[in-house]
């Protein structure tokens, strides 16, 4: 008969672990039941850290605004002071904005929590209903349609028990295709759940590195202050002096450099097409500021000729992330040894395409030497140390069968490396 098709059709599906037997049940023991009123709390709530964001982020915009204006203006003491008071300004609302944006994501946690335990109670109701349609039909399993007619003293009975039963396995279809939507709607909000709490922890990361930043920041106004007695005659005679070992620096880079262009061995060399690497940034490739090669900028605003990566602009504190799997080869901050001069801080990675990736004038390195990293993990911050007019990552691809970690005569330690046009590969 058509009705023990179905029990025994809902009877595997339940042996089987059941509707949710396949996911995992939220922690739920910080909520209690899913009432209006305190959902509706957590929304008020939710509402008014959405609207102290967008507060922050209207602060950021006239901020960024202010610094692109000062940038603008004639290189002086007063200008590197100025900017750096703008981007501690920046980073502070960056901060405030991690801060406030941990909170709301730990409301949007409460209020899903709050609804995965509406879909459990939901799905418990339905299945005391589906149980006690199937002992209905069990109750009349025995018999079939003929006996059923015989057993009733009225052709209107035997209707009438035989719609009834019609009625009970429509109800019982109808409540097997509910759990099967409750099962993906729980699965829905429990990756919504999880997918939060990872942010939570990338935002609460970025609040501990940014306030390091910031006092870095600080540091680099007072030591500049002090090496110039705050006197613009001294600073003018300091940047003449900078300027002259910059390009020093960049002449010995980009000798070395070019020599090893020449070694590159195409065939080594994974095939040039978008997405070999991921955009360091999460950014699009809009956001360049300096192209890569003998670029207009590479000949007249920079001391060499050649321009070895490529620039994407962005603010002081900005997330970095690795361009593809691989292990850190080297970190460092060339500052120690030329103060403005070369790459600043720096990461290079060795990828198992043959190729390495370098990542230059970083505010914080998070990774170190040695430690495996996955594409798209985080590694770093952008910045403004060594040689840069402007916040921003410059990024460099090498062939890697010719990088290498030298010693600069002007710069400490230095990564060479036959370079490549990294828009090829992103």
């Amino acid at each position: 008969m058509e009705s023990k098709k179905i029990i025994a059709l809902i009877t595997v599906l339940f042996i089987f672990r059941g509707f949710l037997g396949d996911t995992a049940i939220a922690d739920n023991s910080s909520s209690t039941s899913g009432t209006a009123v305190q959902k509706n709390s957590l929304q008020t709530q939710i509402q008014e850290k959405s609207k102290k964001l967008d507060e922050i982020n209207n602060q950021l915009e006239t901020t960024k605004n202010s610094l692109k204006d000062v940038q603008g203006q004639k290189t002086s003491l007063q200008k590197d002071v100025k900017t750096l008071d703008y981007q501690i300004s920046q980073l502070g609302l960056n901060i405030q904005s991690d801060e406030v944006t941990s909170q709301k994501l730990g409301l949007e946690i409460q209020a899903l929590n709050y609804d995965l335990n509406d879909i459990e109670i939901s799905v418990t109701g339905k299945k005391d209903a589906v149980a006690k349609l199937l002992q209905e039909l069990q109750k009349n399993d025995d018999s079939n349609l003929l006996v059923l007619f015989l057993k009733n003293k009225t052709l209107s009975e035997s209707v009438s028990e035989t719609k009834s039963l019609d009625d009970i396995r429509g109800q019982l279809l109808s409540d097997m295709a509910t759990l099967k939507d409750l099962k993906t709607e729980y699965s829905a909000k429990l990756a919504n759940v999880n997918g939060k709490k990872e942010d939570l922890d990338f935002h609460a990361q970025n609040l501990k590195n940014r306030k390091v930043i910031v006092q870095d920041q600080k540091q680099d106004r007072q030591t500049i202050l002090t090496q110039t007695k705050n006197q613009e005659s001294l600073y003018q005679k300091q940047l003449a002096d900078l300027t002259k070992q910059q390009q020093q620096i960049a002449n010995e880079i980009e000798e070395l450099d070019k020599e090893l262009r020449a070694k590159i061995d195409p065939s080594l060399l994974p095939t040039a097409v978008s997405g070999v690497l991921a955009m360091p940034l999460a950014t699009t490739k809009d956001a360049l500021t300096q192209d890569y090669g003998a670029t207009s900028f590479a000949k007249y605003g920079y001391r060499g000729k050649w321009h070895n990566g490529i620039d994407i602009g962005a603010s002081i504190g900005t997330p970095v992330f690795a361009a593809e799997d691989g292990i850190v080869d080297a970190t460092g901050d060339q500052d120690k040894y030329c103060y403005r001069g070369a790459y600043g801080k720096f990461i290079t990675i060795n990828h198992n395409n043959n190729l390495t990736t370098l990542y230059g004038h970083l505010s914080r390195v998070i990774v170190s030497k040695g430690q495996t990293v996955k594409r798209g993990e985080l590694i770093g911050y952008v910045g403004k140390t060594g040689y840069a007019t402007g916040a921003h990552l410059h990024f460099t691809v090498f062939a890697q069968q010719t990088y290498y970690m030298g010693t600069s005569k002007s710069c400490g330690p230095m990564p060479y490396g036959g370079d490549l046009n990294p828009l090829k590969y992103l």
